[in-house]
């Protein structure tokens, strides 16, 4: 999977060859390079890297990520040529607006309820998928008027978890 970058300002293109625990990815033409990277806790991963350890924080915003690493601050944006964006897709601060899972994986934490009110960048629901725990998030302020799953469910790439309104 190839995937643009642009951290602290600097675009640069990423290709993921394989996915954690064992990654491996190529950055722009460099060679190849691995890591171990494993979940110490939600939003804090531990990666070996060239015979180094590290530990990276990951707080993930609405307009991308944000990662810690030996006090070194990253702010990143992903963008996946592949992917749908909303900000193309008309999607504005208006209507029904859902969230929905990026790829198959398990729902490990609900975090809200119907009737909830929710502010833009907080926490709906918890999927693990391929090892990792992703926080999906609400990208604006609302009322949940519905979550679709429960903890436990296995969901699919697209599947709509939560609607805010």
């Amino acid at each position: 999977m190839k995937l643009s970058l642009i951290t602290n300002g600097a675009e640069r293109s990423i290709e993921i060859l394989a996915p954690a625990p064992a990654c491996r990815f190529r950055l722009a033409d460099e060679p190849e390079r691995s890591a171990n990277v494993e979940v110490a806790e939600p939003g804090v991963y531990s990666i070996l890297m060239d015979g180094r350890s590290y530990d990276a924080r990951v707080e993930q915003r609405p307009d991308g990520l944000v990662v810690v690493i030996d006090g070194y601050r990253f702010e990143i944006e992903v963008h996946d040529p592949r992917r749908w964006s909303r900000k193309s897709g008309g999607s504005g601060a208006e209507g029904v607006q859902s969230i929905a899972a990026p790829m198959p994986g398990k729902v490990v934490r609900v975090l809200v309820a119907p009737g909830d009110t929710v502010e833009a960048g907080q926490g709906l629901v918890v999927v693990e998928a391929m090892k990792m725990q992703n926080e999906m998030k609400a990208s604006r302020a609302g009322r949940v008027l519905a979550v679709a799953v429960k903890e436990g469910a296995t969901v699919t790439a697209g599947e709509v978890l939560a609607t805010i309104g």
